[in-house]
């Protein structure tokens, strides 16, 4: 069952400040739908006061002209808004299948025993010391370098107990610690405006994929493998031009689909 979100008066704002409250009203300006923008404007709230506070539902709220049970229905079902104070660094790791069979487990228990948290837990404040949000998530699309762990959400791909333990002590005295197919790393505040759509210029920092990623395209190109050009998927029936093409072709294959199966039926 989801947490109850607590919510405050409609002008409770007093944790945004004016530059915020415009940037939010900016952010919805910059769709057809301005209920479109709440995701983003979500993880703007986040990258201001640390997590989704009462205070910055209402915001969202009042902007989107929608109401406040709406955002928090929203900011409850996706597990990257968070409801409590989020540290400087949120470290995941990935305790999914294979990443788990192939050593996430193991991860996730040493940094437990290590930094002295829990699951979605964050370490104390000492002597001036980054602080350490630790969570356990599930899959991220990354199992050719599985074990994989993410710090705000950037890839440390390879992971072994030894070099968690190392990435975590590396973070938590402020050296510059890099993602393994990304840029250097921000604190979490400082990606969360990212994700809300305000650039750091850090996005052609380190490689956009790695060598297991492109293993697929390596043979395409020994092999004079190409993507088939426009005419040839609609002559496969794929690609439709037009949204009223879109629906035409899905009834179609629905309706072929249908006659496959009673047809299926009758013979039986």
């Amino acid at each position: 069952m989801s947490e109850t979100v607590p919510t405050s008066s409609a002008d409770d704002t007093t944790g945004l400040s004016e530059t915020t409250l415009g940037e939010l009203r900016d952010i919805a300006a910059r769709y057809p739908e301005a209920r479109s923008g709440l995701l983003p404007m979500l993880h703007l709230v986040q990258s201001t006061q640390g997590r989704v506070t009462p205070e910055g539902i209402e915001a969202c709220a009042g902007i989107l002209d929608i109401s406040a049970a709406d955002v928090s229905g929203v900011a409850t079902f996706y597990t990257m808004y968070k409801r409590r104070p989020v540290g400087d660094y949120h470290v995941g790791v990935c305790t999914n299948t294979l990443c788990a069979v192939l050593g996430g487990d193991a991860i996730f228990e040493r940094l437990k025993d290590h930094l002295g948290v829990g699951n979605d837990e964050t370490t104390d404040d000492v002597d001036g010391q980054r602080s350490i949000t630790l969570e356990h998530v599930e899959c991220n699309a990354a199992c050719d370098y599985a074990p994989v762990m993410m710090v705000n959400w950037e890839f440390m791909d390879n992971m072994t107990p030894q070099s968690a333990t190392q990435l975590v002590d590396d973070l938590r005295e402020g050296k510059e610690v890099r993602s393994t197919r990304g840029p250097r790393i921000a604190t979490w505040r400082e990606v969360e405006r990212v994700l809300a759509g305000f650039p750091d210029d850090r996005v052609d920092e380190g490689p956009g994929a790695g060598p297991a990623s492109l293993v697929g395209l390596t043979i395409a190109r020994q092999r004079g493998w190409s993507a088939p050009s426009d005419a040839d998927r609609r002559a496969l029936g794929g690609s439709p031009e037009s949204a009223t093409e879109a629906v035409e072709q899905a009834d179609t294959s629905r309706a072929e689909s249908e006659t496959k199966q009673e047809e299926g039926h009758a013979d039986g």
